[in-house]
């Protein structure tokens, strides 16, 4: 029998992983989703990931797919996986998908949001959760940062020294919004470089404490020296919320993000 490609919808805890690739002690996000789908599948199966997050680092939506060698309904899928997953991974939902579907890459542009608790004081709840900045975020100064670099650009001012990527260029789309007591930023590409959105908002939250002026974002931009701009902002704060796809995939749920209004948590005062 010829295997059949089964999509799946990923939440998960980043915290207590290695990111989502297999690791040899076998501690990514991919070494447990493949551990799980073996009770139902019979045998191993490898699974493809639409974006490989580091560690620490969440998702709300991370799109992965694999080669089924046995024939399932969807609620079986969800249910075995779920059951011998460890409680940081959980299967949202399942399709069966056409054999030329690639999570990875068939994706046309992936999103991410990141997530700053903006208080005098931090949270015991959110710790692991959201990045905590003390001092008041201008929401519209980060705004204007996040415009300065938006569109098709060389953003090796913002990429990781062990970035593998052939280029450095990508189409940016970024924007920031208050709700409560937290700033999101919200980001989405044609594609990431290593590090990119937390080195972004690193750079961004200095202009939002007003250290930096929103034009010291295109500055940078324009050095493309990663040794000018602040460290990274922590892996605590980054959601993987989704991609998207040619329209022909649209058993796909759109991204969970600002476009679909979507907050994870409400502010602990809400």
């Amino acid at each position: 029998m010829n295997p059949r490609r089964v999509v799946l919808g990923l939440e998960y805890d980043g915290g207590v992983f290695c990111g989502w690739q297999s690791q040899p002690c076998g501690g990514g996000v991919q070494d447990a989703v493949e551990r799980a789908l073996i009770p139902a599948n019979g045998k191993f199966a490898t699974a493809h990931a639409a974006g490989r997050t580091d560690s620490g680092v969440h998702a709300a939506m991370q799109i992965v797919h694999f080669d089924a060698a046995k024939e399932r309904p969807p609620e079986t899928w969800i249910r075995a996986a779920n059951a011998a997953l460890p409680p940081a991974v959980r299967v949202l939902w399942a399709r069966e998908s056409p054999a030329d579907f690639h999570a990875r890459f068939s994706a046309l542009r992936r999103h991410y949001q990141y997530a700053v608790l903006n208080r005098p004081h931090p949270s015991a709840l959110r710790r692991n959760f959201a990045a905590f900045c003390r001092a008041p975020l201008d929401e519209a100064a980060v705004q204007s940062g996040l415009e300065r670099i938006c569109g098709r650009h060389d953003f090796s001012a913002f990429r990781a020294s062990s970035c593998r990527a052939k280029t450095p260029v990508r189409t940016l789309h970024a924007a920031a919004r208050r709700c409560g007591e937290f700033i999101f930023l919200d980001f989405y590409a044609d594609g990431f470089l290593h590090r990119m959105v937390r080195n972004i908002a690193g750079a961004v939250l200095e202009v939002g404490k007003g250290n930096k002026p929103p034009e010291w974002m295109e500055e940078l931009l324009a050095k493309k020296n990663r040794n000018l701009c602040p460290p990274p902002a922590p892996a605590a704060g980054l959601y993987f919320t989704g991609a998207e796809y040619p329209p022909h995939f649209n058993f796909i749920p759109p991204p969970r993000n600002a476009k679909s209004g979507a907050v994870f948590f409400p502010p602990e005062n809400g």
